[in-house]
């Protein structure tokens, strides 16, 4: 499977976390869209897609998050208990759409993202994207001169992890 295309989008507000969102393609048929890039303590990392987890509403079958008071279809008040308790390990309110398997899958994506986060904001502080930087993008279009790029070997192949240590993509690798 090859990366065939990243596109970045900065956030507007720089003060928060969140750097920006991503879209990244596969052998120019497979779209993931709405992947975060975040700013955590330990540096920049990439977090999936992802939804609320549901409920739904006793009285009337409507689907809800799991923090929501009443119900978005009938205006129930709903019971106060449903979310998981925090204290007892990860509290489970959101679950990935689509995510990668295994850890190189996720390195190779998330070193693909971010290299494309570094070019975006170099352009968004008035540089120029050269070509000869464009050239030698990783995810340039090959050509049958091109030889195979070499596989860089990865210093922390564990996956990143958020302010509160709750690894990414947890249970997945």
């Amino acid at each position: 499977m090859e990366i065939t295309e990243v596109k970045v989008r900065l956030a507007e507000d720089s003060t928060e976390r969140l750097r920006g969102f991503c879209t990244i393609t596969f052998d120019r048929e497979f779209v993931v869209r709405d992947i975060k890039i975040i700013e955590g303590t330990r540096g920049l990392f990439v977090a999936m897609p992802s939804r609320k987890v549901t409920d739904h509403c006793p009285r009337c079958r409507g689907k809800n998050h799991l923090r929501a008071k009443y119900c978005s279809d009938c205006g129930q008040l709903l019971p106060g208990n449903r979310a998981p308790d925090p204290n007892e390990g990860s509290s489970k309110l959101h679950v990935d759409v689509a995510h990668p398997i295994n850890s190189e899958c996720r390195n190779r994506i998330q070193k693909a993202i971010l290299a494309a986060y570094d070019q975006e904001m170099r352009h968004a502080r008035g540089g120029r994207r050269d070509s000869a930087s464009e050239e030698s993008h990783p995810l340039r279009e090959k050509t049958e001169a091109d030889s195979p790029p070499l596989e860089e070997p990865d210093d922390d192949p564990s996956p990143p992890n958020d302010d509160e240590g709750n690894t990414f993509g947890a249970g997945i690798l």
